[in-house]
Parts: structure tokens; C-alpha cells; sequence
């Protein structure tokens, strides 16, 4: 089963995209399964995969309102090696139409029950916004990451959309959580970027990536290619900090694997101690019907041993007649 992770902040300009095409390339290249669903009417990221937005049988804006089978929509061949679910500008008029649907919240999710089992990750790009396109991919997701420029105004954002994520989880996602905070665009000779920096891991500690990705060029250039920086310069400074990125990320879900199996053990071998130990039953004891049986048998044959001497009583009769005739003959 995938793990579904929709990459969203209300605030523009951070790198969501950018984070979603190339962390999508970099699982990829590590040999996981991979799907990225472009829920951003730009299109950003379906042009960065190498797929032309302008032409496309099918798109999200389908799955969203006409309810077609997702599979229809799916791209195998990217210039990422992974799988993609495109958008175009239609899906802007989606947002209003989804306005009509009684369960509107769902409809990505119930779509891709259809998929999520033949994938490893299921990365989702969302508008900048918190609009029904971005509400339908976190209830659709297993978890948030959120990519953050370090910048006080990102700071304000990030906690508005905290709040939003805990008010979906009360209402429709119980097992919504935030995957982690990225930090991107990070420039070292800025004081102000350390300063940030320094503010997050203070006060969100673990979710904090220790990842971080630099102000890169390569990482700019790339989209114009229609590629993901890891197959337009492997050795760049932007490429090696996404691999970095989905190498932390693999290991943490693998350290997570191994701690829900362990609490499971655990669970279990509570459950066998409460049980109640079956007493054993002896080796060779006769089971209580048929000593019961035996019991009767015994009973039974008491009478019989009584009449054995009134059996014999007939043999001494010859002795009496006899006895009788010598009184006679006297």
C-alpha cells in the first residue's frame, strides 16, 4: 500500500513544485514506485515531467468531475521515471464544480482506491491556496510535508496551516499528520535564512527535515527542459540535496516500519500472558465418561456373584433322594 504524501503551502513561491518533481525523480531512481498527481491548475509540475499540458486525453479535471476511472489518466512515460496524473488550466473551473458534489472532500480519495496499491509513494502537488483542490488532496493523504522558505512570512503561513491540517483531522482525516517541514531556497550567507532556520528546529524539533535545500540554480533551470534536475545536472548541488531528501525520508519510514512491528509484538505477547493457562491432562488417566462406565459395569455384576451359590443348590438333590430310598429299604 502507498504512502500518501501531498505537498502544500497556502504561500507561493516556497518550491512545492519543484520539491514534488524532484523528490518524486529521486524515489524513483531508488527503485520505489512512484506516482505524482499535479492538483495545480498551472501545471507546473506536468510540464517539469515532460508532458505537454496543452494536450492531454485526460487530466485530474476528469477523475475530479466526471468521475472516469483514474487509471485512464495515468502517464507512465516522464522524463522522471515515475508515473504522473497531469493538470492543465480546466481544472480551475473543477474548484467551482466541485461545489455541486454532496461529498466533495472525497473524490480524489475515492478515486484513487483504485491505484494505491501499485505504488510505493503517492506524491500530490498542491495550488497555493487551501481551496477544495488542496482540502481534496489532505484528506486523500497520509501526511503533509510542507516545504517552507525560511523567511518570517513563511513562518506566519506555516502556522495558519497547521491549524487547518488539525481542523481537517477532527473532521474528515483522523490519521492526517504533517510529514515534515522542508526548508528550501536556504542561502548560508544570509543571516536571516539561519535565523529561521534556527526558529523551526526550535519549535517544531523532529518534524524539522535535517535535509536542506539550497538556492540553486540547476534546480531553476531545470523545469525549462521539461526534466527533473537529477537528469538535467546529477551533480549539482540542488540534485544531491533532493536525493538527500528522499534518502531521509526512506530511512524514517523504515525506523517507523520497525517501531509499529515491535509495539505489535509487544501487544501480542501481552495478549498470551492475560491468557488463561488450560490445565494438562494426565498422560494415561481414563477420561470421566469411562470411568464412570466401569463404576456401573462393577455394579452391575455384584448380583451375579451372589446367586452363583443358589446355582449350585440343585447338585445336592441327588444326595437327599438318595437318603430317602435307604429309609425306605429299612
Amino acid at each position: 500500500m502507498a504512502k500518501v504524501i501531498a505537498i502544500a503551502n497556502q504561500k507561493g513561491g516556497v518550491g512545492k513544485t519543484t520539491t514534488c518533481v524532484n523528490l518524486a525523480a529521486s524515489l524513483a531512481a531508488m527503485q520505489k514506485r512512484v506516482l505524482l498527481i499535479d492538483s495545480d491548475p498551472q501545471g507546473n509540475a506536468t510540464m517539469a515531467s515532460g508532458v505537454n499540458k496543452f494536450n492531454l486525453p485526460h487530466s485530474i479535471t476528469q477523475v475530479l468531475i466526471d468521475g472516469i476511472d483514474i487509471r485512464e489518466c495515468v502517464i507512465a512515460q516522464t522524463s522522471g521515471g515515475y508515473h504522473i496524473i497531469p493538470a492543465n488550466e480546466d481544472l480551475t473551473a473543477a474548484e467551482v464544480k466541485l461545489l455541486d458534489f454532496l461529498v466533495r472532500e472525497f473524490r480524489l480519495k475515492n478515486a484513487l482506491t483504485a491505484i494505491v496499491a501499485n505504488y510505493d509513494y503517492v506524491l500530490i502537488d498542491c495550488p497555493p491556496s487551501l481551496n477544495l483542490l488542496t482540502v481534496n488532496a489532505m484528506c486523500a493523504a497520509d501526511s503533509i510535508l510542507v516545504p517552507l522558505q525560511c523567511e518570517y512570512f513563511a513562518l506566519e503561513g506555516l502556522t495558519l496551516l497547521i491549524d487547518t491540517v488539525d481542523q481537517l483531522a477532527r473532521a474528515v482525516n483522523p490519521n492526517l499528520k504533517i510529514e515534515g517541514i522542508l526548508r528550501t531556497m536556504y542561502d548560508n550567507r544570509n543571516r536571516l535564512s539561519a535565523d529561521v532556520s534556527q526558529d523551526l528546529e526550535q519549535s517544531f524539533g523532529d518534524l524539522v527535515y535535517k535535509t536542506i535545500i539550497p538556492r540553486n540554480v540547476r534546480l531553476a533551470e531545470a523545469p525549462s527542459y521539461a526534466k527533473p534536475a537529477l537528469y538535467y545536472d546529477k551533480n549539482s548541488t540542488g540534485t544531491k540535496a533532493y536525493l538527500a531528501l528522499a534518502a531521509e525520508i526512506l530511512e524514517k519510514d523504515l525506523l517507523e516500519a520497525k517501531r509499529q512491528e515491535a509495539v505489535a509484538k509487544a501487544r501480542a505477547a501481552k495478549t498470551v500472558r492475560k491468557a488463561p493457562a488450560q490445565p494438562a491432562a494426565a498422560p494415561h488417566a481414563v477420561p470421566a465418561p469411562q470411568a464412570q462406565v466401569k463404576a456401573v459395569a462393577k455394579v452391575a455384576a455384584a448380583p451375579r456373584a451372589q446367586t452363583t451359590p443358589q446355582a449350585a443348590a440343585p447338585a445336592a438333590r441327588p444326595t437327599t433322594a438318595r437318603a430317602k430310598t435307604t429309609r425306605t429299604s429299612a
